[in-house]
């Protein structure tokens, strides 16, 4: 996919609506934090996800050609909870396998009445394809090769709203494979717009960052100095065909030296939030002590994430 069909200006109609979501740069922090608060409205007082009938004879296709489970049973369950009927097509015996072009796919899928399609590819730039291709349907990326995941960086600014007062005074430490993450991706975009300034991303070499991209990052190869006085921590998965790539030879070693364990989560701030994405990988990312303790908030992320993707939905419903 080339790299000016991954434009942030398609999400946006000629009003300035947002019509999908398909990655946060170049978002204004007004669309953030709207998202944002439509989602905490989402959430009663003791933690449970509301229910309601914005997408009443709305249909919503997931339409994942990567496996997921975490991230599509999330979409599949807010647009539930928002009375949307659900397709989830089945990508393994679709014309996709006889060769049908993508678009013609897409085309038959709308002819059918759906409003949103939900896209996970390994092609970067694909939803971004599909929305300038195809009117009348809302998109919503999520994940697109390592070039972006919104909706996990928004359920993750979320989680830590709903900790620390603002986001201009926080130290955000994100640790793990940078290069290949689109999370880590995202996340950093909705930081920078946030306001947050000391933004930290700890990695072997291999997996580091181009510091020259983003100017609000600080780029880390020793994880006890970048973890120093931190106020959240972002465990990132690791995926072993990558350690591969920046010659990591193994689980053990890649704990031994960017592992999270109790011990650099003390050289944090005593009330650092530890994040992750999912599914951990206990004894590779993160140690149990850690994942398991008060300052994991890694359950809520799960929680959020439903509420994020009921508000996305929800707005994109209110301006198609």
């Amino acid at each position: 996919m080339k790299k000016d069909l991954i434009s942030n200006q398609a999400q946006l109609d000629d009003s300035g609506k947002l019509i999908h979501l398909l990655g946060l740069e170049n978002l204004p922090k007004s669309y953030l934090v709207d998202i944002l608060d439509k989602a905490d409205n989402l959430i009663d007082s003791k933690g449970n996800l509301k229910k309601s009938k914005a997408l009443d004879d709305m249909s919503v296709a997931n339409l994942f050609f990567e496996p997921s489970t975490r991230t599509r049973n999330t979409f599949e369950i807010a647009a539930m909870r928002s009375s949307a009927n659900v397709i989830n097509v089945d990508l393994a015996n679709s014309a996709l396998k006889k060769n049908e072009a993508l678009m013609d796919t897409m085309h038959t899928l709308k002819a059918m009445q759906i409003d949103m399609f939900v896209i996970r590819h390994k092609q970067s730039g694909l939803p971004h394809h599909v929305a300038q291709h195809l009117e009348g349907v809302s998109i919503l990326n999520a994940g697109d090769g390592i070039n972006a995941h919104p909706t996990q960086a928004l359920l993750d600014m979320l989680s830590i709203r709903q900790r620390k007062s603002n986001f201009e005074d926080l130290s955000v430490a994100i640790v793990g494979d940078i290069t290949h993450s689109r999370v880590a991706h995202s996340d950093i975009q909705a930081l920078k717009t946030l306001g947050t300034s000391d933004i930290r991303l700890i990695a072997p070499e291999g997996l580091q960052h181009d510091s020259s991209r983003c100017e609000a990052v600080r780029c880390f190869d020793n994880i006890d100095e970048g973890l120093k006085d931190c106020d959240v921590i972002i465990v990132l998965r690791l995926q072993k065909e990558r350690m591969i790539e920046a010659d990591i030879p193994n689980e053990q070693e890649y704990f031994d030296n960017y592992g999270l364990t109790p011990e650099r989560l003390a050289l944090a701030k005593k009330d650092c939030l530890v994040m992750h994405p999912g599914p951990i990988n206990r004894g590779v990312e993160i140690d149990s002590a850690v994942a398991d303790c008060p300052q994991s908030i890694v359950l809520q992320q799960v929680t959020n994430g439903i509420a994020v993707r009921m508000a996305v939905m929800q707005i994109l419903a209110q301006n198609s």
